[in-house]
C-alpha cells in the first residue's frame, strides 16, 4: 500500500509540474508576442488573482533595475486584468520601463486623492511617472474624486521622452499634468473639466480623444492650460488629429457650461490645435482668459480643424491669437517639435511624423 500511494504521488507531482510548465511557457510567449518588438530585457507580471511575479503594481516597480541605459532593452511590467487601488509611483532611477495592460477598462488603476481632501496637486496623482524612456499601453488611469473636490490628478508625468499609447487617462479638475520633458501620447482617451490638460511639457497628443465632463456648480471647462514661463522654452502642448468632444453628462447640461479649448496658466503659455474635430459646445471664442499680461504674450493656434467648433468666425481677437499656415504648423508636428524619430520608433508606437494627411 505504502509503494502504491508513492507511487500515485508521483504521478500527481509529475502531471502538476506538466501543467505548470506548460502554462509558464505559454505565459512568456504570450508575454514575448504582447511586447510588439520592443527590446525587452526581462518582463514580471503583476495579478489579483495570485498567478502573477506580484499583486501590487508598485512591487513590479520596485525590482526594476535603477538607472538603466537601455542597452539590454526595457524592463517590462505587464499588468493582467482587473482594478488595482494604488498610487503608483515610478521614480527618475526607474528609466526604460514599460508598462503594459490587458486594455482600456480592462486593467484600471485608481485612486482618490485631492486638494479639498488635504492632498497637494504633487501627490494628489494616481500615477506618478518622472522616469526617463517610459512607455504606458493598454490600460486605464483614473482619479475618482469627483468634480467638487478640486485639484485631482490621475496622471502626471515628468518623465523625459515618455509615450502612453491607447490609454484612457480619467479625472475631473486637473486630470493630466504633462510636466516636463519630451512626451507623446497617441490614441488614448483624456477626460476632464477644468485645465485638464496643463503643465510645461514639448508634447504632442496626436489621433486621442478629449472628453470635456460636467464640472461643479457654477465652473467651466478648459482643455488645456499650458506652463510656459519663458519665451525661450521650447514648451507647448500641440492637439494634433484629435477629437474634442462632451461627455454625455455634459451633453445633458444643454451646453449651459462653457467651455473653451484653453486659458494661459503662465504668461508666455503655448497651445496649438492643429487638424483636430472641434465639436460644437466649445465656445464660439474658442479661448478663454486669466491675465491681461498673458494676453499679450501667449501663442495659441489653430490650423486647419474642422466640426461645428472649429469655425474661428468669433474667435477672440488677442494679437497672440493665430489662424497660422501649413508651414507654420509644420513646426509643430511629431518629427519637429518633439524630434519624435530621434526616440518614438524605439517604443514600436505608430505615430505621424509630418502634418496628418
Amino acid at each position: 500500500m505504502v509503494r502504491i500511494s508513492t507511487l500515485y504521488l508521483i504521478i500527481i507531482i509529475s502531471v502538476f509540474s506538466d501543467f505548470f510548465a506548460s502554462r509558464t511557457a505559454i505565459s512568456k510567449s504570450i508575454l514575448q508576442h504582447d511586447a510588439d518588438g520592443v527590446k525587452i530585457r526581462a518582463t514580471v507580471t503583476v495579478s489579483k488573482n495570485g498567478f502573477g511575479n506580484f499583486s501590487r503594481i508598485n512591487d513590479a516597480v520596485a525590482m526594476a533595475p535603477n538607472n538603466s541605459n537601455g542597452d539590454e532593452g526595457f524592463f517590462h511590467i505587464k499588468i493582467m486584468e482587473g482594478e488595482y487601488e494604488e498610487y503608483i509611483n515610478i521614480d527618475q532611477n526607474k528609466r526604460y520601463l514599460m508598462m503594459s495592460g490587458a486594455g482600456i477598462n480592462r486593467t484600471i488603476i485608481t485612486g482618490n486623492h485631492s486638494y479639498e481632501d488635504g492632498w497637494g496637486i504633487d501627490v494628489s496623482a494616481t500615477f506618478i511617472a518622472s522616469g526617463s524612456h517610459f512607455i504606458c499601453k493598454h490600460l486605464t488611469i483614473r482619479n475618482t474624486a469627483g468634480p467638487t473636490k478640486g485639484q485631482a490628478l490621475a496622471l502626471m508625468c515628468s518623465g523625459d521622452l515618455s509615450v502612453f499609447y491607447n490609454c484612457s487617462i480619467e479625472g475631473y479638475q486637473d486630470t493630466l499634468w504633462v510636466r516636463s520633458g519630451k512626451q507623446f501620447y497617441r490614441e488614448c482617451d483624456v477626460y476632464g473639466t477644468i485645465d485638464f490638460i496643463f503643465g510645461n511639457a514639448v508634447v504632442v497628443l496626436q489621433k486621442c480623444n478629449l472628453y470635456a465632463r460636467r464640472p461643479s456648480k457654477g465652473n467651466g471647462n478648459e482643455i488645456t492650460a499650458q506652463g510656459r514661463t519663458n519665451p525661450k522654452d521650447q514648451s507647448g502642448i500641440v492637439i494634433q488629429g484629435c477629437a474634442i468632444k462632451p461627455t454625455h453628462d455634459l451633453a445633458r447640461s444643454n451646453y449651459t457650461v462653457k467651455t473653451y479649448l484653453g486659458r494661459p496658466w503662465k504668461n508666455y503659455s503655448r497651445t496649438i490645435i492643429m487638424q483636430t474635430y472641434i465639436d460644437g459646445f466649445i465656445e464660439p471664442a474658442g479661448w478663454d482668459k486669466s491675465s491681461g499680461e498673458a494676453l499679450r504674450t501667449l501663442y495659441f493656434a489653430e490650423y486647419n480643424n474642422y466640426g461645428t467648433g472649429s469655425n474661428t468666425t468669433n474667435r477672440v481677437t488677442w494679437p497672440s491669437y493665430h489662424i497660422i499656415s501649413a508651414t507654420i504648423a509644420s513646426n509643430f508636428t511629431v518629427s519637429s517639435f518633439i524630434d519624435g524619430d530621434s526616440w518614438i520608433p524605439q517604443t514600436k508606437v505608430p505615430y505621424i511624423g509630418g502634418l496628418v494627411p
